[in-house]
């Protein structure tokens, strides 16, 4: 490197003391530095030097804007000011979604010559499966990502909206384990569940003798989340009457417990959710403008599982540890294309469910179609039912996809399981997760047994191995 291209050893040093990972990069993209922070969070950090950074992190071979994604370094030479993006990188750890905020320096002329580029892991989320977390490779995901990792930093006020199922509770979640009151509890009040009448007493607590019943002094939710997270389940339920008391709190800090006089300062940061349509609502007078206003200071939508191509398998492989941590439960590759079909009005509580019930259905380790619920097989004749039963056309007027064959499915599975078993029939069955009669019958019915003569031979595989 020509001594005029070399950085300051004072800007080396000073990145040393810094607590985060930091690399310090040229204009071509090329590693010329790394911090003490950066090294033991990456036991081959020595290695990196001289390398470019979309190949350490990404094991690109052409920088990231010429790959699909985000290139911080690209849109910092562009707009000359420091940028934030986020990244799925390859780590000693496995793939990890980190954090990039990326500033330029420049030489003594004005132009830009380095890079010093800041990572800090979003321990929330996952790119690969895993028992823990956000789970998610998608476009869709991504973005959605961040949204929570730019807000999350910050005290600011999170409104999540999506369809029921999507996970918005584990969300609001992540919002508060990357935020500076991480440390704090993270107290969820289900609005939905809480008539008129106890949602003050429950959200703003109570003093003895402030109504029947009241025997004690009760501290309500918005104390018990005191430096932490408030996160309220379904805003759009809370009653006309407490949207008055809950604006109140978020214009002031301030509210008093029922029958005291004594006004408590509140230290919360609110996270809220709702699947309900709330500009509709505030239309139709079932929803408070101003509190709309104060609850939405930094939206984000939370996409379908519909709309997260890609996410399923990932999901799936994640679920079925949680659903059966005992197991080494899969999906065949028959069941995979049944749910990778499936639309999921449900998202991603149903797939949990779904894949719940085929652990109890399947005897063996590999989950097949035969596993699977009646509506995830057959989804349009449980929409023609649901419309005929609500006083719409019969079945056999409802326009729906050509249906799957599933005969035909299983057989290319069996066929496909056949071909790469080497062993056993016992060993076949076990894998497929049926008794070996069942295997033989099944194997008959496809004529994929190539001219065993009888039911005896149960030992042999059915290609004679």
């Amino acid at each position: 490197m020509p001594p005029e291209t070399r950085p300051l050893p004072e800007l080396v040093s000073f990145l040393e003391t810094l607590p985060e990972p930091h690399i310090l990069c040229d204009r071509d993209y090329r590693i010329i530095a790394a911090n003490a922070a950066y090294r033991r969070s990456w036991p081959e950090a020595r290695s990196v030097i001289g390398r470019t950074c979309y190949d350490v992190s990404h094991h690109y071979s052409v920088p990231c804007d010429r790959a699909g994604e985000s290139c911080p370094l690209a849109r910092s030479l562009q707009s000359g000011q420091r940028e934030r993006v986020l990244h799925l990188h390859h780590t000693p750890r496995g793939e990890e979604y980190v954090n990039i905020e990326l500033s330029p320096v420049r030489d003594a002329s004005g132009e830009i010559a380095w890079f010093i580029e800041k990572m800090e892991p979003m321990h929330v989320a996952r790119g690969v499966s895993d028992h823990r977390g956000l789970i998610g490779r998608s476009p869709a995901f991504q973005r959605m990502l961040e949204l929570i990792a730019r807000v999350a930093p910050s005290d600011a006020s999170v409104l999540l909206q999506g369809e029921s199922g999507t996970g918005k509770e584990l969300l609001a979640s992540a919002v508060h384990e990357a935020s500076r009151r991480a440390e704090g509890p993270f107290v969820v009040v289900d609005c939905s569940g809480l008539p008129e009448t106890l949602f003050e007493s429950e959200v703003f607590g109570h003093e003895r003798g402030a109504f029947t019943g009241a025997t004690a002094r009760k501290p309500g939710l918005v104390e018990a989340a005191s430096g932490g997270t408030l996160f309220l389940d379904e805003v759009g339920d809370i009653p006309l009457g407490m949207q008055v008391k809950l604006l109140r709190l978020l214009e002031t800090g301030t509210y008093r417990r029922v029958g005291s006089t004594e006004l408590r300062r509140a230290d919360i940061r609110l996270v809220s959710a709702t699947h309900r349509p709330l500009k509709r609502m505030i239309a139709e007078g079932g929803f408070r403008q101003d509190l709309y206003f104060r609850i939405n200071t930094f939206p984000i939508t939370v996409p379908p599982l519909r709309e997260r191509e890609g996410d399923l398998p990932l999901l799936i492989d994640s679920l079925l540890e949680r659903v059966a941590p005992k197991r080494t439960l899969s999906l065949g590759p028959a069941a995979l294309r049944v749910l990778c079909d499936y639309p999921f009005p449900g998202n991603v509580r149903e797939l949990r469910n779904v894949l719940e019930r085929a652990s109890l259905m399947c005897d063996g380790e590999v989950i097949g179609p035969e596993h699977l619920p009646e509506e995830v097989l057959h989804p349009e004749r449980e929409s023609a039912g649901s419309r005929f039963a609500s006083g719409g056309p019969p079945a056999a007027a409802v326009p729906v996809r050509d249906p799957l064959d599933l005969e035909e499915v299983q057989r290319q599975a069996m066929l496909r399981a056949v071909r790469a078993h080497r062993g056993s029939r016992r060993e076949l069955a076990r894998r497929l997760g049926i008794s070996e009669r069942t295997l033989y019958r099944r194997l008959k019915a496809l004529g994929l047994l190539e001219g065993e003569g009888g039911e005896g031979d149960e030992k042999k595989s059915p290609q004679g191995s």
